[in-house]
């Protein structure tokens, strides 16, 4: 009797040990600054999936670039060392080029517009990143990307005596903006502070929440008011990984993303106001635009798109764009107010 006991005491340790040694651990990169609100959101979505799996699934977080830069991350999902990361649109298009559509500078006219035509090819651009092997966990607008500049901007053409940082990876990208006629400086965010400490570059364009929090902004203090284009941001993991995880997890597990997503959006929001005011009793200046200004940055990016459409991204997803935002700019009208 007493081996019986001995022998199942045995299978319920062998049984325990298993359930342990399937516990899959995610490992995610992500540039977001460590503490910053998308680390912290990060770090929420792994303690609730870990909760939601009994343990079965965590997240391991390495923010703050230190698994490099967003195409290093890829590379790295590539090879397998790491399972996901925390990417922005730009860093998305070295997965799916046609998302770049979103990045084209002064294309959208308010946040209203561009959620509806985000809303009307969300699902295009989701099929397409899974084609490529990876699921969109999620993704929501990380805030609306403004340009910072050493001295006073109000024209398209005082921007052209600045040096802009742009991050490294989208070369046809960067040539676009050559072609606008503007000096840019391929660099990654991690070294933009020692950039404008060096005078390497004395311009870039950043969602001011990102400006604010890695002190970047005392260095290119002005602020202009115009706002140039929506930054996404998502999480990504590989087809394999997502494999890996027990069905009966995943639709509780996405419930939750998309709530912790919502609640991250309204959360940026919020610090955004404060950090601007914070970011202005410690020197930022805010430039506004003058009304005879505002068409001309508008206008700035045409030959940019030009080279883009083809190269970049296709003319097909380009002309969608398009055919949704003169739907939308039919009902709502052309809103100029941004």
């Amino acid at each position: 009797m007493k081996s019986f006991k001995w022998v199942v005491l045995v299978i319920i340790m062998i049984l325990i040990l298993c359930h342990g040694l399937q516990a899959l651990t995610i490992k995610i990169g992500s540039i977001a600054p460590d503490r910053s609100p998308w680390d912290r959101g990060l770090e929420e979505l792994s303690r609730e999936w870990e909760r939601i799996t009994n343990g079965q699934v965590r997240l391991k977080i390495y923010p703050g670039g230190i698994a490099g830069s967003e195409s290093d991350m890829i590379r790295k999902m590539r090879v397998g060392i790491l399972g996901g990361a925390g990417l922005t649109n730009m860093g998305m298009t070295h997965i799916y080029p046609d998302i770049s559509v979103l990045n084209i500078p002064f294309q959208f006219h308010s946040d209203e517009e561009f959620k509806y035509i985000l809303g009307k090819m969300r699902s295009r651009f989701e099929k397409g990143i899974e084609e490529k092997g990876y699921k969109l966990i999620f993704w929501t607008v990380a805030g609306w990307v403004n340009l910072f500049t050493k001295d006073p901007v109000f024209f398209p053409n005082e921007l052209k005596k600045h040096k802009i940082s742009f991050s490294t990876g989208s070369p046809k990208t960067e040539q676009a903006w050559k072609k606008m006629g503007y000096q840019i400086i391929p660099n990654d965010l991690k070294d933009l502070l020692m950039a404008l400490q060096s005078g390497m570059v004395n311009a870039f364009y950043l969602p001011p929440l990102i400006a604010g929090s890695g002190q970047y902004f005392p260095l290119a203090p002005n602020m202009c008011s115009l706002k140039i284009a929506p930054l996404i941001g998502g999480i990504m993991i590989t087809n394999r990984i997502w494999k890996r995880i027990p069905e009966q997890y995943k639709k509780p597990m996405l419930a939750v993303t998309h709530s912790l997503s919502e609640k991250l959006l309204s959360r940026i929001e919020d610090l955004e106001r404060e950090t601007l005011e914070t970011m202005k009793e410690h020197g930022l200046i805010i430039n506004q635009v003058p009304p005879d200004a505002v068409q001309k940055w508008r206008e700035a990016p045409a030959k940019g798109v030009e080279y883009l459409v083809g190269k970049a991204f296709s003319k097909g997803i380009y002309e969608e764009l398009l055919k949704h935002q003169g739907k939308y700019r039919k009902i709502h009208g052309d809103q100029k107010n941004r």
